[in-house]
């Protein structure tokens, strides 16, 4: 199956954009939002259940109050106005994770509602409006046995793991987000991104898509003008990474284009996104407009946040990432581009803790963006799970501005620590990593280099003083890089009797 014949420009050239983004975040707490079950990712499946969440006659729930802290400072964060009134109610619907049959959730009552946040995409600042931030609880998770596709069609048989299920969900929605143009996908990409940031300085979730704590549907549809009557929307689900984020908005935005300009009709209906194909497949169609019934929740009372308690949290809140990302560039020196590739490597704060731990800012920039990145993207592992932590960055620059180290045994001592090895040091001491800045060793090296070379040493006794760089390179290999690289350049430079 082919993709659209209608390319992304011809789509915006034709169509008006028109997003919508619902944002799922789980929370960190310790226990799950209605019980004591504990949340920890990765755990052997259904073994962080209880008769609460799993829904068994007879339990009751009790709300999580640090679930519903962080749900007002989420709010305040996205500048919402927070209900001094807010409760809960039974969201009804069948699916095989949800061991209720209804979801715990906020409905016509929700916690934080109609707030904002501004994005920047290519110097211009689009403001995204917040409609509401509620709180719910999770679900579990079905895997599917058999079948080509992963999903319920065509599996043999299902599996469900009830971890999940119960633990403290805030989903954000926007309000519909027009006047993107060309640029929707990117500012679809800019808001989930700075959301994420955001979610990470408040320290309510770790945040990470791949594992789920993140995720997001993406609403798309199209209308002939800016001023026309909004069109049917498609939500898109399985998207699970920022650049998924934006891949798939254009995909969709492609692919209803496609189906207008050739006289169909957009389907209202949940589509799934897919990252090896990069398009999206049709789901459950969604006609009403209403897909669920809500009913009062009969066992939890109505949450009452103070004003008292709302001003003390709007305290804890911290520097906007935005702002704070400002500040630090011009802390470090960083030009703008310098700083985009920082953000984009996710390496804000690790250059951050690398510098607190004593290395300069252009020293911490060189390693995390230079050889730990490229070992991050060969490896598929994100650089804060690399298995260096910034003290040891930070450790490595310090050896090599003190003379012990130089960048070629730097690498070796990464190689070490990424290993398992120990710290910088003990690598070190271990691996026998010693710069050799003794004249004496090193003289030898120099005549062995000259003489092996004749050639090229003429060449810099003629005034090609750059040449000598292929003498300094002999010495190095000589010495298995652990010379001096500078300590050899001024004494071949002295032996063959050139001055700079």
């Amino acid at each position: 199956m082919g993709g659209p014949s209608v390319t992304f420009e011809q789509a915006v050239e034709k169509f008006d954009p028109v997003l919508g983004l619902e944002v799922h975040v789980e929370l960190n707490t310790e226990t799950k939002m209605f019980c004591g079950c504990p949340t920890t990712f990765g755990g052997d499946p259904n073994s962080q259940v209880c008769p609460v969440c799993l829904g068994l006659p007879g339990s009751l729930p009790v709300v999580n109050a640090k679930a519903v802290e962080s749900a007002i400072r989420i709010g305040l964060a996205l500048n919402c106005s927070i209900a001094p009134w807010s409760r809960f109610a039974r969201k009804n619907y069948f699916y095989p994770d949800m061991p209720k049959n209804y979801q715990i959730s906020q409905y016509d009552e929700p916690i934080a509602v109609n707030g904002y946040l501004d994005v920047e995409v290519d110097g211009q600042t689009y403001r995204i409006g917040i409609e509401r931030a509620h709180m719910e609880e999770d679900t579990g998770k079905s895997l599917h046995m058999g079948g080509a596709t992963g999903r319920i069609h065509g599996a043999d048989y299902s599996l469900v793991d009830y971890n999940r299920a119960g633990i403290p969900l805030i989903e954000i929605v926007t309000k519909p987000i027009t006047g993107t143009g060309a640029k929707a996908p990117e500012v679809a990409r800019a808001y989930v991104t700075a959301l994420r940031d955001l979610l990470r300085a408040l320290q309510v979730s770790d945040v990470r898509m791949e594992q789920g704590s993140l995720r997001c549907d993406a609403n798309v549809s199209l209308r002939p003008s800016p001023d026309a009557q909004f069109g049917t929307r498609t939500e898109t689900k399985n998207v699970n990474s920022l650049r998924s984020v934006e891949r798939a908005v254009r995909y969709e935005i492609e692919r209803q284009a496609d189906v207008l300009d050739g006289g169909g009709v957009i389907v209202q209906e949940t589509r799934h996104w897919h990252e090896d194909t990069g398009k999206t497949t049709s789901g459950r169609t969604k006609e009403e407009a209403e897909d669920y019934r809500y009913f009062p929740e009969p066992d939890l009372a109505p949450v009452a946040a103070s004003a008292e308690w709302v001003d003390q949290l709007r305290t804890t809140l911290p520097e906007p990432p935005a702002q704070r990302r400002a500040r630090l560039q011009q802390d470090w020196g960083f030009t703008d581009l310098e700083m985009r590739d920082v953000v984009n490597a996710e390496a804000v704060e690790l250059i951050e803790e690398t510098i607190a731990a004593g290395a300069t800012a252009g020293g911490a920039k060189k390693w995390w963006l230079g050889e730990l990145a490229r070992r991050s993207n060969d490896s598929g592992v994100a650089l804060a799970d690399l298995g260096i932590d910034p003290d040891g960055v930070a450790r490595i620059e310090t050896l090599i501005a003190e003379g012990s180290l130089n960048d070629k045994m730097a690498r070796q001592v990464i190689d070490g620590i990424l290993a398992g090895e120990g710290t910088a040091d003990e690598v070190v001491a271990s691996r026998g990593l010693v710069v050799v800045s003794d004249d004496g060793a090193l003289t030898v090296a120099v005549q062995e280099a000259i003489s092996a070379n004749p050639d090229v040493a003429d060449k810099v006794r003629g005034g090609k003083v750059a040449a000598v760089g292929a003498l300094v390179g002999a010495v190095m290999k000589a010495t298995r890089g652990q010379a001096d690289a500078g300590r050899v350049r001024e004494l071949l430079l002295e032996t063959l009797g050139v001055q700079e």
